[in-house]
């Protein structure tokens, strides 16, 4: 009896263990929210509440496709990389550019792997991303709806102050 009941109580520990070691390591130190400002200049940055995206994700590479050592739940990825190992970041702006159009990024897309020239820049890595989970969630979708429009944003759409004038208007009425 005393020997079966040591067997059990190690199955247990045993089983613990393993559970605890299926843990991404960065589910384990991950911050609660966290401000996306890298791009911010016509919308301020996002305040974004990352315990409840991890809450809803309920798995790191939902977000992260292959970087948190989970696999890579995106298709086209995951030809290639659906053994990826755990990297030490996970920042968007590891792999994305935030400006994919520069002098600089095209020539070192001529010098990388030829699968990785239809990489997405770090805006549309972050729009593609959040857009398609937050429509298939009902999630917000407006731009308005997570940014906040700038004084930069205002001029260069022609709102707010620098809205045009309503015909016989004047400066003094706007």
């Amino acid at each position: 009896m005393i020997r079966n009941l040591t067997w059990h109580i190690k199955g247990v520990l045993l089983l613990a263990c393993c559970l605890f070691l299926a843990l991404p390591a960065g589910a384990m130190d991950s911050p609660e929210a966290l401000t996306i400002d890298t791009l911010a200049d016509l919308y301020q940055g996002v305040e974004f509440d990352h315990q409840m995206h991890v809450d809803l994700a309920q798995d790191c590479s939902a977000c992260h496709h292959h970087t948190t050592g989970t696999g890579t739940i995106d298709l086209y990825c995951a030809r290639c990389h659906d053994s990826m190992e755990e990297q030490a970041t996970v920042a968007c702006q590891d792999c994305h550019l935030a400006d994919p159009f520069s002098a600089a990024a095209i020539q070192a897309k001529g010098e990388t792997n030829h699968f990785h020239v239809d990489i997405y820049g770090l805006k549309g890595a972050y729009h593609r991303n959040c857009m398609g989970c937050h429509e298939q969630m009902d999630g917000p979708t407006g731009c308005q709806d997570c940014h906040a429009r700038t004084e930069a944003g205002d001029a260069f759409y022609h709102s707010g102050k620098f809205a045009p004038l309503a015909a016989g208007a004047t400066h003094e009425e706007h």
